[in-house]
């Protein structure tokens, strides 16, 4: 497996071992590398996977055009290389990326992967990016029964005051040594810090950009 965040050419993945098909291609999965969104999946031949660990954005090849691509060329949507994973069978990559622009898709969507039986929807990411983007959208289309709503609504004071609450509750969780009493008292804290990050409109991949700065 290869994984790093930076400094692509600073690692040897097997370039070799990677087992294409008789094509001589071989899957490859694109996935934000901060909430995990699967954002698109393209074919890689040899050569475009050196030429994405050179340039450490991606290249692909099309099957169409018969020729290598290098994405956002045209669209100025490139994609930086973050990690380069691949499975158990050497027989498909799972590559993690900075998507410039946040869009990947050439019909201007984030995703490839957002149509739901037909409809366009968000493409899923973790828990709390998929949490963020409902409070997101009660702030931008209210529904007067929303609780959401109803803190939204209350500005700084509700939300900073239900926040002081629930991480008194955590701190009394953690004392009390209560596994189930935690997890409860955690979310609930998460999830009144969306909120006031959506009500002071600070992207929730802004704090998860900030965590992995300070992972390395």
């Amino acid at each position: 497996m290869y994984s790093n965040d930076s400094h692509l050419l600073h690692y040897a993945i097997p370039i070799k071992e990677i087992r294409y098909d008789e094509r001589g291609l071989v899957p490859a999965i694109v996935q934000d590398y901060l909430d995990g969104t699967v954002l698109m999946m393209a074919w890689m031949n040899q050569e475009s996977l050196q030429k994405t660990l050179e340039s450490e954005e991606t290249w692909f090849w099309s099957r169409s055009r018969q020729e290598l691509w290098h994405k956002g060329a045209t669209s100025g949507h490139i994609q930086k290389v973050r990690s380069i994973r691949y499975d158990c069978d050497s027989d498909a990559l799972l590559i993690g990326v900075e998507q410039v622009g946040d869009i990947a898709c050439h019909t201007g969507e984030r995703s490839c992967f957002h149509q739901i039986e037909g409809k366009i929807a968000p493409p899923p990411g973790d828990t709390l990016s998929q949490l963020f983007q409902l409070i997101c959208d009660r702030r931008d289309n209210p529904i007067e029964s929303s609780y959401t709503c109803k803190l939204l609504a209350g500005g700084d004071n509700k939300i900073l005051k239900k926040i002081g609450e629930e991480s008194a509750e955590v701190v009394m969780a953690f004392k009390d040594d209560q596994p189930e009493a935690i997890a409860d008292e955690v979310a609930d804290l998460l999830y009144h810090t969306l909120v006031a990050l959506a009500h002071h409109q600070v992207d929730l991949k802004s704090v998860y950009q900030k965590l992995q700065e300070r992972r390395r």
